[in-house]
């Protein structure tokens, strides 16, 4: 009897140990089955113009240092926490300030405040070769960060950089095929309006530019299909510092001039110089009354998508109403 007393507490000991370990196996199954690594969650590697940067997972806290860069990721859903200042506006271009009203400035483009970076603690840090390389290092020690090689006419280089680095390239790729299904539709709808040679024009403060095709609005003529004065079908940047002397170059069919003016009205007085000089009044474009003003930030200094698609606006107004 006392035997099998003891036998009978022995199997319910080993009955209770083997339900525990059942369980946990069964709790542990459970937790791998439960937890797994979403993509958001997974580190990912982006190469770029200062090599190849690891993120751990989705960034959630994103500093942007270029202008054209802000504009990329607005359009993909991401709204910085810290962002370079607009060349012109206080502190954002008006056509995006409405976006921006929760993000801190940290300093230009060409000046960045690296201490207000390192406050905001982002989880990832995006910037320019061109603009900021000398500071790459103090930005890497802040948070992982990924550079675009340059800053050119064609916005659309950086873009797929910037939706690789936020993790988002199939928005990215959406963005980028309902641009490009806009400038087909234009450039169908403007047939014969294509072969006008558009020139354009930029005063500044104590300088007047002749722009060419490597510009951020010269670019998006050329993807509508636009013929250039020959003078200005160049694959560069611009004339600079032009003398009136240079004023017949800034002939053609139709002609944009954008003024960049900080604020001190010496653009503005610059370019109504210009236009009221005898030179320019016998251009046959300025006979012709085809001379128009546009926005210095849509057509120039913004540089991004968002302008880009401002820009399409201005042309579809322009030309598709004559």
């Amino acid at each position: 009897m006392k035997m099998t007393k003891s036998l009978l507490s022995i199997f319910s000991i080993l009955a209770i140990f083997l339900l525990a370990a059942c369980g946990g196996a069964e709790d542990k199954t459970t937790k791998k089955k439960e937890a797994p690594k979403t993509a958001a969650e997974k580190s990912y590697t982006v190469e770029h113009a200062m090599g190849s940067t690891t993120i751990k997972s989705t960034p959630k806290r994103v500093v942007i240092l270029t202008n054209e860069g802000t504009e990329a990721l607005l359009s993909m859903g991401v709204t910085p926490v810290g962002a370079v200042k607009s060349w012109t506006g206080d502190p954002w271009y008006e056509h995006i300030a409405g976006q921006l009203k929760d993000t801190k400035v940290v300093g230009t483009e060409s000046e960045v405040n690296v201490e207000a970076i390192a406050a905001l603690k982002p989880d990832l840090i995006i910037g320019n070769k061109m603009r900021q390389e000398k500071i790459y290092e103090q930005l890497s020690a802040i948070a992982p960060t990924v550079f675009a090689e340059t800053l050119r006419g064609d916005w659309k280089a950086n873009y797929s950089l910037y939706a690789k680095a936020v993790n988002k390239v199939d928005k990215g790729n959406e963005v980028l095929e309902k641009y490009n299904g806009r400038i087909a539709d234009i450039k169908e709808k403007l047939g014969d309006k294509k072969n006008m040679k558009v020139s354009m024009v930029r005063f500044m403060s104590g300088e007047v530019r002749i722009y060419h095709k490597d510009t951020f609005s010269g670019v998006i003529l050329n993807d509508l299909g636009f013929a250039r004065p020959e003078s200005q079908n160049v694959d560069d940047f611009a004339e600079k510092n032009v003398t009136k002397e240079r004023i017949p170059a800034m002939d053609g069919d139709i002609l944009f001039y954008f003024t960049y003016d900080t604020g001190d009205g010496k653009g503005n007085t610059l370019a109504k110089e210009w236009l009221a000089d005898p030179l320019f009044k016998n251009l046959e474009v300025a006979k012709k009354g085809e001379v128009h003003k546009v926005n210095d930030a849509i057509w120039n200094t913004a540089g991004g998508v968002i302008a880009a698609n401002l820009m399409l606006d201005d042309v579809e107004k322009i030309f598709l109403k004559k």
